[in-house]
């Protein structure tokens, strides 16, 4: 949620901020501003809307000169999205320009004072009041920046990435994080300060990432400080080499990121278990498991935290866990199991799973869970990323950027990723025999060429979509393996298309949902031939004798459910226990041709945002 960019350094700011805000788009926002500093003025333009309306604005209203510049695309939490209400947010004297991702939760106390000591607020935003605090300990206290920052957020109760200018030190902007990530970019005589790396990736590949708690105080021709907010001490901090290239953050071709994320499923999968899975040798190897074998074989229980797609890839991980490995495993909400006082033991292992590896509620979980002695392995794609450094120990899952807001290869590499870890414990453990761990094994090794024929399905999918565009309603049904596959398909398509769809197990279609079922209403019926396929088709009978239109994905080959479906999408065979990585291509690809055919923006939904980084 919300976007943060800055530069400072001898080249021109804007084309800079601007492009970076763009490539910041994928995380959700309603409007945009830019501070410019020329050597003389501070200058801003904010705009509800589009970083394409910002560009229109600022082109009007003001010049666009300046080697230093902070950017921003904000997500509303306080106040409605408007331009009064964007960042960047000015101090009263003129002097300071932030802009800030996350919330003060005690802001209305601090506005109170400070309206009380003189200060006038033009927005509804809890950020105006973080400017105008760090100015006025400043005035006070008759501090540098920096300082003034550090004590500010001392006093701030929430969560925060800023990045903070002041005209009378012109050459130095402050930067701190507590909850919301926030990457500084070194180069040769510049430096650059975004969310995540992509706005700054052709400049320079060495970054720093802020640790939470953290501030950096980035000045012209000097090097980078590093404090602690809380206790002012020094930092060394860890500069990384960028493994993102330009290349996997443009589209390549494609009309949408999403749609060009759909067709990366075969590589990506394969780059999530290369090096890993070594099928000609029957063996699994994941550093962050070895190093912690025996933590996961003395499980009592393995607990699964996400939110959104992750937490239906910890559904379908739930059954494949439990059916390799004997364990017994739950899977919350991250947002439930924060609040609800859980029960958690030092013997249980918590796997955390999250795409950005930032996702608040689940870092939240992470936290919880590690003061109760849990262990507590992450699953996530983003490296350095603050659920990769909260955790115990994890693995990544290799998707690459994932830039469209509705996750597609995130879900299938996390589901890979899961899968491998089963198999390496249900192998220590003797739960499964070793032919079928090898035939296992031999499986996910050929599941990307699956995959690809799977996308084959795209015309097919995209002719339902004609027909189906208009529904108002999308029931998506499925069983065993396949029921959080349903979940994930009707999440898709509300996302995308605003369409409102439900997943359900299809046993329970007749505990409720059937009341609905009429010739209106479409029924995704998801029908491989492994697993509960009898019990399946007696469910397809009953939506068929309420005249319900059934769209099928069934194994090639079907006769079956082929005589009672209404539109069929034919996928290769696979386990019942990896059909997920399969079923869910259609799926993801009738959801993106019903959002494109409604004049939907695929890539960037209402409301929604990439990496949800407040509660």
């Amino acid at each position: 949620m919300c976007g943060i960019v800055g530069y400072i350094g001898y080249r021109e700011a804007y084309p800079i901020v601007i492009k970076g805000l763009k490539r910041l788009e994928y995380r959700g926002y309603d409007s945009a501003g830019v501070m410019l500093y020329d050597g003389l003025e501070m200058k801003v333009a904010k705009a509800k809307g589009k970083v394409s309306d910002l560009e229109e604005r600022a082109e009007k209203e003001i010049t666009l000169t300046g080697t230093i510049g902070i950017g921003h695309t904000r997500w509303a939490t306080h106040g409605v999205p408007n331009d009064v209400n964007s960042h960047p947010h000015i101090s009263n004297s003129g002097d300071l320009a932030i802009i800030h991702n996350g919330i003060i939760e005690n802001y209305a106390p601090l506005k109170a004072e400070l309206i009380k000591r003189g200060y006038v607020f033009h927005s509804d935003t809890d950020t105006e009041v973080l400017v105008n605090l760090i100015e006025e300990v400043q005035k006070k206290d008759n501090l540098k920046l920096g300082k003034a920052v550090q004590v500010a957020l001392n006093q701030v109760v929430g969560a925060y990435a800023i990045a903070v200018f002041d005209k009378k030190t012109p050459n130095e902007i402050v930067a701190a994080r507590l909850g919301s990530p926030l990457a500084i970019g070194i180069g040769e005589g510049e430096y650059f300060i975004a969310s995540d790396a992509s706005p700054f990736i052709e400049y320079t590949s060495n970054a720093v990432y802020l640790e939470d708690g953290e501030m950096a105080n980035i000045r012209l021709h000097k090097p980078m400080k590093v404090r602690k907010i809380q206790d002012d001490s020094l930092v060394n901090p860890t500069i990384q080499e960028l493994q993102m290239n330009l290349e996997q953050i443009e589209k390549g071709g494609y009309d949408h990121f999403m749609l060009k994320e759909i067709y990366e499923q075969p590589s990506v999968i394969k780059d999530t278990y290369r090096g890993r899975l070594h099928a000609n040798e029957g063996l699994i190897q994941m550093a962050g498991v070895e190093d912690n074998l025996e933590k996961f074989l003395n499980a009592e229980r393995i607990i699964i935290v996400a939110c959104g797609t992750s937490w239906h890839a910890g559904l379908v991980a739930e059954y494949i866990f439990e059916e390799f490995t004997r364990i017994p495993v739950e899977v919350e909400y991250a947002s439930e199991f924060r609040y609800r006082n859980p029960i958690i033991n030092r013997n249980d292992v918590v796997i955390a799973i999250s795409q950005s590896g930032e996702t608040a509620d689940t870092m939240a979980a992470i936290k919880l869970a590690k003061e109760n002695g849990a262990f507590v392995f992450g699953v996530c794609n983003v490296v350095g990323s603050s659920i990769s450094r909260e955790t115990h120990a994890g693995a990544y899952t290799h998707a690459g950027p994932e830039i469209g807001v509705a996750s597609t290869k995130a879900f299938t590499t996390q589901i890979t990723v899961l899968t491998m870890i089963a198999l390496r414990l249900a192998k220590a453990k003797g739960t499964l025999s070793t032919s079928v761990f090898h035939a296992y094994l031999n499986e996910l090794e050929i599941i990307p060429e699956k995959v690809k024929e799977a996308l084959e399905t795209n015309e097919k999918a995209k002719e339902i979509a004609a027909v189906f565009k208009d529904a108002p309603n999308c029931l998506y049904l499925g069983r065993g393996y396949n029921f959080p596959v349903a979940l994930e398909g009707a999440l898709k398509l509300k996302e995308i298309s605003y369409i409102h769809a439900e997943g359900y197990p299809a046993a329970e279609m007749k505990h409720g949902p059937i009341a609905l079922i009429d010739e209106l209403m479409p029924v995704i019926v998801i029908a491989p031939k492994q697993g509960h396929y009898d019990k399946i088709v007696s469910n397809i009978q009953e939506i068929k004798s309420r005249s319900g239109k059934i769209i099928a994905v069934v194994t090639k080959g079907d006769t079956q459910v082929r005589e009672l479906a209404d539109y069929i999408i034919e996928i290769p065979e696979t386990s019942d226990a990896l059909s997920p990585l399969i079923t869910t291509i259609p799926l993801q690809l009738l959801s993106y041709h019903i959002a494109v055919m409604r004049g939907c923006n695929v890539d960037q939904p209402r409301n929604l945002a990439k990496s949800v980084t407040v509660e």
